[in-house]
């Protein structure tokens, strides 16, 4: 079971990182590991996988699924908060919320996509506290973070990917948005060579933009998770000054990084939405 392997790992040493990374079909009980309480953990509902189109789809509830609706639940909670006096002061939480929605309104989403960033506020809003508060939650003992999970972050990047095509057909209709992929007045010639560059270019856009907050949120636990298992692979306490302070500064540098992390995928996303928009700037 799962609580016998954790202690057998730490008996002989070992400590299994990528274990406590990966994704799981239960969640980890803090302070119940006795048989007769769940064995450590709660089960969570295991569906039998079905294909669609030859491709298998498993919809069983894994524990990231979990912290994405606790996610989820938590925007909608403090979003309902923030907005919940229409016209009035807002205070402590509220406050907190409207500062940082100002700010990537005036100094994000309205410089870079001008008056049509009203359009698209409510979306890049949604992705930013979403990321932050999965970013966030991963950070609380015996939870997860589901942006480590590179299928969540995959699923981001591509309803950006959506998004921004959506905003270049609305703005410059479907045939003016896919015939701006390529600078007009380049000879025919160089277009077997721009067309595939720049379609390329396209599709690399929502790769970065999955790849760098996947590899950013998974590089940070792995490093602390390294840290504090130096105690148990050597089998020292002497270590334990040094990896447990060494494991609280990374701590606090990723509650920093799981900022940035959500500023720079809405950022991006901003701006990406705002090229395929607007070409011609």
């Amino acid at each position: 079971m799962a609580g016998e392997e954790h202690v057998a790992g730490a008996a002989e040493g070992k400590l299994d990182i990528i274990g406590h990374l990966l994704d799981h079909h239960y969640l980890e009980v803090p302070y119940f590991n006795a048989h007769h309480f769940f064995d450590g953990k709660i089960d969570l509902p295991h569906f039998a996988p079905f294909e669609l189109y030859g491709i298998p789809i498993d919809m069983s509830i894994t524990r990231h699924v979990v912290m994405m609706w606790v996610a989820s639940a938590l925007l909608i909670v403090t979003m309902m908060s923030a907005f919940r006096r229409p016209g009035g002061v807002p205070t402590g939480l509220g406050n907190f919320l409207e500062t940082i929605i100002i700010f990537l309104r005036d100094e994000v989403i309205m410089p870079i996509m001008g008056d049509s960033g009203k359009t698209y506020m409510p979306y890049l809003l949604t992705t930013f506290f979403f990321i932050l508060y999965c970013n966030m939650l991963g950070l609380i003992p015996y939870t997860a973070t589901a942006t480590g999970n590179i299928s969540v972050t995959a699923a981001l990047a591509l309803i950006a990917f959506v998004v921004t095509q959506g905003a270049g057909i609305v703005n410059n209709g479907f045939f003016g948005h896919w015939k701006n992929i390529v600078p007009s007045g380049l000879p025919a010639p160089l277009l077997i060579i721009m067309i595939p560059i720049e379609i390329m270019g396209m599709l690399a856009k929502p790769f970065a933009l999955c790849i760098r907050l996947f590899a950013n949120m998974i590089a940070g636990h792995i490093a602390i998770l390294v840290f504090l298992g130096l105690i148990i692979m050597l089998q020292s306490y002497l270590v334990a000054p040094a990896s447990v302070a060494l494991a609280a500064a990374l701590y606090m540098m990723e509650i920093f990084i799981g900022f940035i992390q959500a500023f720079i995928f809405t950022v991006l996303t901003t701006l990406f939405v705002s090229m395929a928009a607007h070409p011609e700037h």
